[in-house]
């Protein structure tokens, strides 16, 4: 007879609007196929996000157990948030957008500054501590340009 695999943590990633988690797609899937109670995860999420900006998309990494309990960790909103936000570029579709082919078109323009303040706000990050603040100066520029932005001293 075959063995029986050891259960392990399972991880779902997520990004979420702050405060704005309902048990409908994308969450209540991801989370349902695991076992959660994805009505619980929505109750929590929105508690620990209820300081923020309302719609800002937050990454949450959810650890789902063995015996289907869960506890998750919010990260920094996405960059590409962060710059479009910082640019000021209008919703479209009531979602910020970049531009439809990078390189070719630009949607705004993004100083220095907001490029280093952005990259401050990511090397809080647990994960990202570890980087140099001039990397991540770097990473930020290029998901700029990625978005359709240009970047200007």
């Amino acid at each position: 007879m075959a063995r029986r695999p050891i259960a392990r943590d399972q991880i779902v990633k997520l990004i979420v609007a702050a405060g704005q988690a309902s048990p409908s797609p994308p969450v209540g899937p991801a989370l349902g196929s695991k076992g959660v109670k994805s009505i619980d995860f929505c109750k929590e999420f929105n508690a620990r996000t209820a300081h923020m900006t309302p719609g800002v998309p937050i990454p949450a990494r959810v650890t789902v157990r063995p015996d289907r309990s869960f506890h998750f960790e919010l990260r920094t909103p996405t960059t590409s948030h962060l710059l479009l936000q910082a640019a000021g570029v209008k919703e479209r579709k009531s979602r910020l957008r970049g531009g439809g082919s990078a390189g070719k078109e630009s949607v705004g323009e993004v100083t220095l500054k907001h490029v280093y303040d952005i990259a401050k706000v990511k090397h809080s990050e647990l994960r990202l501590s570890g980087l140099s603040l001039e990397g991540l100066c770097k990473s930020v520029i290029a998901q700029a340009r990625s978005c359709g932005l240009t970047v200007v001293p």
